[in-house]
């Protein structure tokens, strides 16, 4: 099933999303969001964009050599680190609207995977851009609220 997207003025993606109970059974709402993903031509997306507000992201980015496809349950970035690098961003909450906006290039992240366990993972370069971008959605803030950010790093 594919979900809606809702879009960048509604107030479910602005709420500070809830944990997940160890044990729930979301494997539906998984494979419903790769595809939503798939649909929308997406790398990466988070439940408050399909209007759930739970603590869920997923990632899946193709290279030339291999593929990257990871669920994030109830994650929590314990660092991010290195420098800021510049990198125009997208969102699917805010089609056609592209921002280049200044994030650090390294994040270690604590989550669950699909089938609960738990993780602790060093992300560097556009994976780690990927996963504070949809992080951010579960704190209820979207790429634009960096842009003042980015632009004063630039001054």
């Amino acid at each position: 099933m594919i979900y809606q997207v809702i879009k960048y003025k509604n107030k479910k993606l602005r709420k500070k999303s809830k944990e997940i109970e160890i044990k729930s059974k979301i494997n539906n709402v998984i494979k419903n969001m790769f595809e939503t993903m798939k649909d929308k031509n997406g790398i990466g997306l988070a439940a408050p964009q399909i209007g759930k507000n739970i603590r869920l992201f997923i990632i899946k980015i193709r290279n030339k050599k291999k593929t990257f496809k990871k669920v994030f349950i109830n994650p929590k970035i314990v660092n991010e680190f290195g420098k800021f690098c510049k990198y125009e961003e997208g969102c699917l909450s805010i089609p056609k609207i592209k921002i280049k906006i200044f994030r650090k290039e390294n994040v270690t992240i604590e989550y669950f995977d699909q089938l609960w366990n738990k993780k602790e993972n060093v992300f560097t370069g556009i994976i780690a851009r990927i996963i504070q971008h949809e992080y951010d959605h579960l704190e209820g803030i979207l790429h634009v609220d960096h842009i003042e950010k980015s632009y004063n790093k630039l001054k």
